[in-house]
């Protein structure tokens, strides 16, 4: 038997009739039509919009308007663990351009911090704003240096 558009049909039960709201005390939805009384939710066109927190400061005035907020005078560094720093040691010097470079940290980043995960096989000479000690430990004992930089807002 062939399917036809014209005798497509809801399965049973799938569809349910509307509420006929206002249509008297025995349709169990008269008088006030399950708006309750007076206010604003009563009314025609009444209501209040999406998002109304009830005169509490609404969360989307409560939340800073522009991306990647950060309050003024807090130093955000971008955590780098030590393992990842062979990657971007091109002639064995690690910096914040070099770690941009190769993609490790954003573009938009500025200041560095390095921390203690991960191994270290080669010397390198790694420049940052600061270290953790576990960082340090490491770098040293692969045959390198550790450059602390000045934070120059």
């Amino acid at each position: 038997m062939a399917l036809r558009l014209n005798e497509l049909r809801a399965d049973r039960g799938a569809r349910r009739k509307p509420k006929r709201l206002g249509r008297g005390h025995a349709s169990g939805q008269g008088q006030q039509a399950g708006r309750g009384h007076k206010g604003q939710g009563s009314r025609a066109g009444g209501g209040v919009y999406a998002g109304h927190e009830g005169g509490q400061k609404p969360l989307y005035k409560r939340t800073p308007k522009l991306r990647g907020f950060q309050p003024a005078g807090k130093i955000v560094y971008a955590v780098v663990n030590a393992g990842r720093l062979e990657a971007a040691a091109g002639s064995g010097a690690v910096n914040l351009a070099a770690l941009i470079k190769s993609g490790v940290v954003r573009k938009n980043t500025q200041f560095l911090k390095i921390l203690g995960g991960g191994e270290i096989k080669t010397a390198l000479t790694v420049q940052a704003h600061a270290f953790s000690a576990a960082a340090k430990e490491k770098i040293q004992q692969a045959g390198g240096s550790v450059q602390t930089l000045q934070i120059v807002k």
